[in-house]
């Protein structure tokens, strides 16, 4: 009967592992071969150059500054969400007053539709909302500039996708908006399974607001949060379809990042050994962080 058993296992496993191989192990496995030659990408012949392009990549100034762009918005971005998240989430959940002016837990009114408003650009193609933040940023008669002119701030009018130093915030700012309300909703659910009883006996014992966010509320959304840091950093080090669309990485590469470079050189330089150096470059950056993130956030049960 044990026998059967691990038959039965193997045989529901073979095929999904199999596939997961093929065309998940395996482009892996080429890549990091791929890194190693100078294949150009369109012959069919290439040499060994072995860690010549890994060495590359480290004294690269066009990578160097792809990575440092990177750097900003792994800073910027996760802190920026996941605090705009969570106040959004608190104030849906916990925000209202109650009746009467009693202690009872409650949300603001229409907290549902405002989960609905949050979570809108979650479902739009991230092609489209670069398309209509370009529209917004439009230095002429953009939306943001028309709407500085209109209340007295015209001062602050900028060319912001076209000048080097406002372009790479702009795009911060679009990812930021395109990524909050998806958290808010997230954060929003972690918090409903939480007990009212709880919220309430805190403040009935003097606790404020922040103490009881703080000490109770945080704690118990920790792993939802934790796992929106996780994924929050592997966007960070992405960025590529909003950086492409809005910017192309310009003016004066004032904006590019690395996954940008590194399609910029497989496909306009005809580089794809260089540019595979660069995406395994790019895996281990993203597995070193991912895996110290993990250990920082962990907190002991």
């Amino acid at each position: 009967m044990h026998h059967h058993k691990w038959r039965f296992i193997l045989s529901a496993l073979i095929i999904p592992v199999a596939l997961y191989v093929i065309f998940v192990v395996s482009p892996y496995g080429q890549a990091v071969w791929i890194a190693m030659t100078d294949w150009g990408g369109y012959s069919a012949s290439w040499n060994f150059v072995g860690l010549d392009n890994f060495a590359r990549v480290l004294r690269d100034p066009d990578f160097l500054r792809a990575l440092g762009h990177n750097v900003i918005m792994l800073v910027v971005c996760p802190v920026l969400i996941i605090l705009l998240g969570l106040f959004l989430a608190t104030m849906i959940t916990f925000g209202g007053s109650g009746r009467s002016g009693n202690r009872a837990v409650t949300g603001v009114r229409g907290a549902g539709f405002y989960r609905i408003v949050y979570f809108f650009p979650s479902v739009l193609s991230i092609a489209v909302i670069a398309v209509m933040w370009q529209a917004v940023f439009e230095p002429r008669n953009g939306l943001l500039n028309g709407f500085l002119s209109a209340v007295g701030l015209g001062w602050l009018r900028q060319i912001w996708l076209g000048d080097p130093r406002t372009s790479l915030a702009s795009v911060i700012a679009v990812m930021v908006w395109v990524s909050a309300g998806f958290y808010v909703v997230l954060f929003t659910a972690a918090m409903a399974s939480i007990p009212t009883e709880i919220i309430e006996a805190a403040l009935i014992d003097g606790a404020n607001r922040w103490a009881t966010f703080w000490r109770i509320v945080l704690p118990l959304v920790w792993s939802p949060v934790q796992t929106a840091i996780i994924f929050l950093i592997i966007g960070a080090l992405d960025g590529f379809a909003v950086v492409q669309i809005l910017t192309n990485g310009g003016p004066d590469n004032s904006s590019t990042v690395m996954a940008l470079y590194m399609y910029d050189t497989a496909f306009k330089s005809s580089n794809f050994g260089y540019a595979s150096a660069i995406g395994v470059t790019l895996l281990v950056i993203t597995l070193v962080l991912t895996t110290v993130t993990l250990r920082l956030t962990r907190r002991e049960v």
